[in-house]
Protein backbone atom coordinates (compact mmCIF):
# COMPACT_ATOMS: atom_id res chain seq x y z
CA UNK A 1 0.00 0.00 0.00
CA UNK A 2 1.46 3.35 -1.03
CA UNK A 3 1.68 6.47 1.18
CA UNK A 4 -1.44 8.25 -0.17
CA UNK A 5 -3.53 5.13 0.43
CA UNK A 6 -2.09 4.81 3.94
CA UNK A 7 -3.08 8.42 4.63
CA UNK A 8 -6.60 7.75 3.34
CA UNK A 9 -6.81 4.64 5.53
CA UNK A 10 -5.54 6.64 8.51
CA UNK A 11 -8.33 9.17 7.93
CA UNK A 12 -10.93 6.41 8.17
CA UNK A 13 -9.27 4.93 11.27
CA UNK A 14 -9.31 8.34 12.99
CA UNK A 15 -13.08 8.76 12.61
CA UNK A 16 -14.19 6.61 15.60
CA UNK A 17 -11.64 8.34 17.83
CA UNK A 18 -12.84 11.74 16.64
CA UNK A 19 -16.47 10.78 17.37
CA UNK A 20 -15.60 9.34 20.78
CA UNK A 21 -13.75 12.45 21.95
CA UNK A 22 -16.31 14.87 20.53
CA UNK A 23 -19.31 13.16 22.11
CA UNK A 24 -17.67 12.29 25.44
CA UNK A 25 -19.79 13.67 28.29
CA UNK A 26 -22.24 15.19 25.83
CA UNK A 27 -19.54 17.35 24.29
CA UNK A 28 -19.11 19.27 27.56
CA UNK A 29 -15.57 18.13 28.28
CA UNK A 30 -13.42 20.92 26.76
CA UNK A 31 -10.22 18.85 26.84
CA UNK A 32 -11.82 15.99 24.92
CA UNK A 33 -13.43 18.47 22.54
CA UNK A 34 -10.01 19.96 21.76
CA UNK A 35 -8.63 16.45 21.25
CA UNK A 36 -11.49 15.78 18.81
CA UNK A 37 -10.68 19.05 17.05
CA UNK A 38 -7.02 18.09 16.65
CA UNK A 39 -8.05 14.67 15.30
CA UNK A 40 -10.47 16.30 12.84
CA UNK A 41 -7.83 18.77 11.64
CA UNK A 42 -5.21 16.01 11.24
CA UNK A 43 -7.72 13.86 9.34
CA UNK A 44 -8.68 16.82 7.14
CA UNK A 45 -5.03 17.53 6.38
CA UNK A 46 -4.47 13.92 5.33
CA UNK A 47 -7.11 14.56 2.67
CA UNK A 48 -5.12 17.45 1.30
CA UNK A 49 -1.82 15.61 1.57
CA UNK A 50 -2.79 12.24 0.08
CA UNK A 51 -4.07 13.79 -3.14
CA UNK A 52 -1.02 16.01 -3.59
CA UNK A 53 1.36 13.10 -3.03
CA UNK A 54 -0.61 10.75 -5.29
CA UNK A 55 -0.62 13.23 -8.18
CA UNK A 56 2.96 14.46 -7.72
CA UNK A 57 4.50 10.98 -7.60
CA UNK A 58 2.01 9.26 -9.93
CA UNK A 59 0.69 7.06 -7.12
CA UNK A 60 -2.96 7.26 -8.13
CA UNK A 61 -4.66 3.89 -7.59
CA UNK A 62 -8.17 2.51 -7.95
CA UNK A 63 -8.23 2.06 -4.16
CA UNK A 64 -7.41 5.75 -3.74
CA UNK A 65 -9.96 6.87 -6.31
CA UNK A 66 -12.62 4.92 -4.43
CA UNK A 67 -11.58 5.38 -0.81
CA UNK A 68 -10.43 9.01 -0.80
CA UNK A 69 -13.84 10.57 -1.51
CA UNK A 70 -15.51 7.95 0.69
CA UNK A 71 -13.16 8.76 3.58
CA UNK A 72 -13.96 12.47 3.15
CA UNK A 73 -17.68 11.81 3.23
CA UNK A 74 -17.38 9.55 6.27
CA UNK A 75 -15.34 12.15 8.16
CA UNK A 76 -17.56 15.13 7.39
CA UNK A 77 -20.85 13.24 7.75
CA UNK A 78 -19.71 11.77 11.08
CA UNK A 79 -18.89 15.26 12.31
CA UNK A 80 -22.21 16.68 11.13
CA UNK A 81 -24.20 13.88 12.76
CA UNK A 82 -22.31 14.39 16.02
CA UNK A 83 -23.10 18.10 15.85
CA UNK A 84 -26.81 17.25 15.64
CA UNK A 85 -26.39 15.18 18.82
CA UNK A 86 -24.72 18.18 20.46
CA UNK A 87 -27.58 20.47 19.35
CA UNK A 88 -25.26 22.61 17.26
CA UNK A 89 -26.77 21.86 13.85
CA UNK A 90 -30.36 21.24 12.80
CA UNK A 91 -31.08 17.74 11.53
CA UNK A 92 -32.80 19.04 8.37
CA UNK A 93 -29.61 20.80 7.29
CA UNK A 94 -27.49 17.70 7.80
CA UNK A 95 -30.06 15.57 5.95
CA UNK A 96 -29.82 17.90 2.94
CA UNK A 97 -26.00 17.82 3.05
CA UNK A 98 -25.85 14.03 3.32
CA UNK A 99 -28.52 13.64 0.62
CA UNK A 100 -26.33 15.68 -1.72
CA UNK A 101 -23.48 13.28 -1.07
CA UNK A 102 -25.67 10.28 -1.92
CA UNK A 103 -26.93 11.95 -5.11
CA UNK A 104 -23.42 12.78 -6.31
CA UNK A 105 -22.19 9.29 -5.41
CA UNK A 106 -25.08 7.86 -7.41
CA UNK A 107 -24.17 10.01 -10.40
CA UNK A 108 -20.57 8.84 -10.16
CA UNK A 109 -21.64 5.20 -9.93
CA UNK A 110 -23.84 5.45 -13.03
CA UNK A 111 -21.08 7.32 -14.86
CA UNK A 112 -18.53 4.69 -13.86
CA UNK A 113 -20.78 1.94 -15.24
CA UNK A 114 -20.68 3.85 -18.53
CA UNK A 115 -16.90 4.27 -18.48
CA UNK A 116 -17.09 7.95 -17.54
CA UNK A 117 -15.20 9.52 -14.64
CA UNK A 118 -16.80 12.57 -13.05
CA UNK A 119 -14.04 14.66 -11.54
CA UNK A 120 -14.60 16.81 -8.48
CA UNK A 121 -15.69 20.30 -9.45
CA UNK A 122 -14.42 23.54 -7.97
CA UNK A 123 -17.83 24.03 -6.37
CA UNK A 124 -17.48 20.63 -4.70
CA UNK A 125 -14.00 21.48 -3.47
CA UNK A 126 -15.19 24.83 -2.08
CA UNK A 127 -18.09 23.02 -0.44
CA UNK A 128 -15.77 20.55 1.27
CA UNK A 129 -13.41 23.32 2.42
CA UNK A 130 -16.24 25.39 3.89
CA UNK A 131 -17.78 22.32 5.52
CA UNK A 132 -14.48 21.46 7.18
CA UNK A 133 -13.97 25.02 8.44
CA UNK A 134 -17.58 25.13 9.66
CA UNK A 135 -17.06 21.86 11.55
CA UNK A 136 -13.84 23.21 13.10
CA UNK A 137 -15.63 26.36 14.26
CA UNK A 138 -18.57 24.35 15.59
CA UNK A 139 -16.26 22.05 17.54
CA UNK A 140 -14.49 25.09 19.00
CA UNK A 141 -17.91 26.33 20.12
CA UNK A 142 -16.65 29.76 21.13
CA UNK A 143 -19.23 32.52 21.67
CA UNK A 144 -16.73 35.11 20.36
CA UNK A 145 -16.75 33.28 17.01
CA UNK A 146 -20.52 32.70 16.79
CA UNK A 147 -21.09 35.12 13.90
CA UNK A 148 -18.16 33.68 11.93
CA UNK A 149 -19.37 30.14 12.71
CA UNK A 150 -22.87 30.96 11.49
CA UNK A 151 -21.47 32.48 8.29
CA UNK A 152 -19.38 29.38 7.58
CA UNK A 153 -22.27 27.01 8.31
CA UNK A 154 -24.60 28.86 5.93
CA UNK A 155 -21.88 29.28 3.29
CA UNK A 156 -21.15 25.54 3.46
CA UNK A 157 -24.87 24.81 3.14
CA UNK A 158 -25.24 27.18 0.17
CA UNK A 159 -22.19 25.65 -1.52
CA UNK A 160 -23.68 22.20 -0.93
CA UNK A 161 -26.75 23.22 -2.93
CA UNK A 162 -24.77 25.11 -5.59
CA UNK A 163 -22.40 22.18 -6.13
CA UNK A 164 -25.37 19.79 -6.37
CA UNK A 165 -27.03 21.93 -9.05
CA UNK A 166 -23.68 22.25 -10.84
CA UNK A 167 -23.15 18.46 -10.88
CA UNK A 168 -26.69 17.80 -12.09
CA UNK A 169 -26.51 20.47 -14.78
CA UNK A 170 -23.16 19.19 -16.08
CA UNK A 171 -23.97 15.49 -15.83
CA UNK A 172 -27.72 15.01 -16.28
CA UNK A 173 -27.11 13.23 -19.60
CA UNK A 174 -25.53 10.36 -17.67
CA UNK A 175 -28.92 9.51 -16.26
CA UNK A 176 -30.93 10.28 -19.38
CA UNK A 177 -28.62 8.98 -22.10
CA UNK A 178 -25.91 6.98 -20.32
CA UNK A 179 -23.10 9.28 -21.45
CA UNK A 180 -21.88 12.86 -21.16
Amino acid sequence: MNLPNKLTTLRVILIPFFVFFLLWQGGENRTFRIISLVIFIVASLTDLLDGKIARKYNLVTNFGKFMDPLADKLLVCSALICLIELNQLPAWMVIVIISREFIISGFRLVASDNGVVIAASYWGKFKTTFQMFAVILLILDMPALSVLTTLFVWAAFALTLISLVDYIAKNYKILTEGSI
